[in-house]
């Protein structure tokens, strides 16, 4: 049969395309890849970045190594002054596109800087209180916030923070601003709330849930679109009538600006083909942190929801006056 010119002319084209994406690839990677969580060891941000790693060098074919590099600026900084080759990448979550605002002077652009990835993970927050707070339900948390305001004490993980960022929702919805307390890092802040010294904490599930179950501090409320399969018994904030907290902790994986498309198709495909794991899957469970779907993994979501989400936390930092040097 007798194809049709048309057909025969893109035949080439069709053929040249793996040629040409080869091409940009090189042999990369020939060896092994960097992965930096932009969070101090152990925590949450420095758990996922592993968890990913673990899997994610089988689908590249090269040992995946993790460097944590605690603080919001450091870890960033130090990817995006490495050689845009595809070696040094990235893990940041939410504060990533916080930070647009929230620092006065940054030592680079976001997004500009930055080349998505894909999104890696989504956490649910939890609005949590010290054993006795004097209240019902998230209402009742509401109402002595906007009553007692400064008279609170509100606990966050630093500026740029996710408990940062929650806390900020928080007291915009009670129209009140509590006594924000700042701690290096989640794990100082709770041990503070369930030795009653702090009042209020929002902080990500995967960090407040052992202590939720165990009744050591009081859940009151998450941030989800639905309730969580761990905490059942937790309504969420749209529930509890406040749609307006709502979010999540979530990480992005990223790589300099100017790194070639093919290798940024080739990282994002290992970690699309990495989410997928079965292995991965369960401890994201065990940390209540879900798997985005399969849209939130791709590159182009991802450039389109970093913009989207520096242009939603514009507004609410600038009228807390939340500011860093």
């Amino acid at each position: 049969m007798r194809l049709p010119r048309r057909i025969l002319l893109a035949a080439p084209l069709l053929l040249a395309a793996p040629a040409a994406l080869a091409q940009g690839l090189g042999d990369y990677p020939s060896r092994p890849v960097t992965l930096i969580a932009a969070g101090a060891a152990g925590g949450p941000t420095d758990t996922i970045t592993r968890i990913v790693a673990d899997s994610m060098g089988k689908h590249l074919g090269q040992p995946v190594v993790v460097e944590s590099i605690g603080g919001s600026v450091v870890g960033p900084q130090r990817m995006v002054q490495s050689k845009p080759d595809g070696y040094t990448l990235l893990i940041n979550n939410i504060g990533m596109a916080a930070s647009a605002t929230l620092f006065r002077k940054l030592p680079y652009d976001v997004p500009g800087s930055f080349a998505p990835l894909g999104l890696v993970s989504d956490a649910a927050m939890t609005i949590v209180t010290r054993p006795g707070f004097p209240a019902q339900d998230l209402k009742g948390v509401m109402q002595r916030l906007t009553t007692e305001a400064e008279a609170l004490n509100l606990a966050t993980a630093g500026l740029g923070s996710a408990a940062n960022l929650c806390g900020l929702l928080v007291q915009q919805a009670a129209g009140a601003r509590a006594t924000v307390v700042v701690f290096r890092g989640t794990a100082p802040a709770i041990a503070e709330l369930m030795a009653g010294r702090i009042d209020l904490l929002c902080d990500q599930a995967t960090n407040t849930i052992p202590y939720i179950r165990d009744g050591r501090v009081q859940a009151w409320g998450v941030s989800s679109p639905a309730r969580l399969a761990g905490l059942p018994e937790v309504p969420t904030t749209a529930e509890a009538g406040f749609p307006g907290i709502a979010m999540s902790t979530w990480h992005g994986l990223y790589a300099p600006a100017g790194t070639p498309e093919p290798i940024q198709e080739r990282l994002s495909a290992a970690l699309r083909e990495t989410l997928k794991e079965e292995k991965l899957r369960q401890r994201y469970a065990e940390l209540l942190t879900d798997v985005p779907s399969e849209e939130r993994q791709t590159i182009a979501f991802h450039r389109r929801f970093l913009v989207e989400e520096v242009a939603r936390w514009r507004p609410v930092i600038q009228a807390a006056g939340a500011y860093a040097d």
